[in-house]
């Protein structure tokens, strides 16, 4: 941690808590190319190997006593059916394949983000982009393809007064197509944000003084970020669910 705070020429100490976002090459040299195994490759390599770990081998034995790994598992799954169920609706059910996969990949990227000498890939918009990406197009794909036309049904605000409902489904457009960046944008933010926070506590740690305070706050605040490592999956996935019943079920 005594790393992460480098002293500086006057005798103070300077933070560099964004440093750990930096994108390496795993393999020497400085340059990034579009085929470059970095240290981003390797932990998003690292997470689908735990998702198959779990939900593959941990389930392969299916024992009426289930082990620890099953238990998680069978726990999972019936977390997300329920969500996809509840908030989709039955008929999203065929879709819970994709969410299920989606939310074990976001959990284990961020759990896996928390480990000392890690690195927090879903804190990079190019991950998180990418994943708002893919639901954004299957959403709307999958709303065109089961509904056609009636699909722009989601923009006309039918129950509104006459004059207004042409103001409203401007703003419905708009809306819709901010979607992926919000839906990015909240994950990134909050696991870049709390990784940074732990960084300068970890900095703070050097000093002797305030070293004991620096050590309860890093305690408090790993706590909490693993609450918001499952929280900011579980926000991302039930929106998915959310655009999933809009895709399903168009008309206001």
């Amino acid at each position: 941690m005594a790393s992460e705070a480098h002293g500086a020429e006057e005798g103070g100490l300077v933070f560099h808590p964004m440093d750990q976002f930096i994108v390496k090459p795993l393999f020497g040299g400085d340059h990034i190319g579009m085929f470059t195994i970095t240290n981003v490759t390797l932990w998003l390599a690292l997470s689908v190997v735990a998702v198959v770990a779990l939900m593959v081998f941990g389930t392969s034995r299916r024992a009426i006593v289930p082990s620890r790994g099953q238990s998680v598992a069978e726990l999972a799954y019936g977390f997300v059916y329920k969500m996809v169920e509840d908030v989709a609706g039955k008929d999203a059910i065929k879709f819970f394949p994709y969410i299920m996969t989606l939310f074990m990949f976001i959990v284990f990227a961020n759990f896996l983000g928390l480990l000392p000498m890690s690195f927090a890939t879903t804190s990079h918009f190019a991950v998180t982009v990418v994943l708002a990406l893919a639901v954004f197009l299957t959403v709307t794909i999958v709303g065109f393809a089961k509904n056609g036309l009636g699909f722009l049904g989601l923009f006309w605000v039918s129950s509104a007064p006459l004059p207004l409902r042409p103001i409203l489904a401007l703003i419905e457009v708009i809306s819709y197509f901010v979607r992926p960046v919000s839906h990015s944008i909240r994950l990134a933010g909050n696991i870049m944000a709390g990784h940074a926070v732990l960084k300068v506590f970890a900095g703070f740690a050097a000093i002797a003084v305030v070293s004991p305070l620096s050590i309860v706050a890093i305690t408090a605040m790993y706590g909490l970020e693993v609450l918001v490592a499952f929280i900011q999956a579980y926000v991302f996935t039930i929106l998915t669910c959310v655009y999933l019943k809009d895709a399903l079920h168009p008309s206001h």
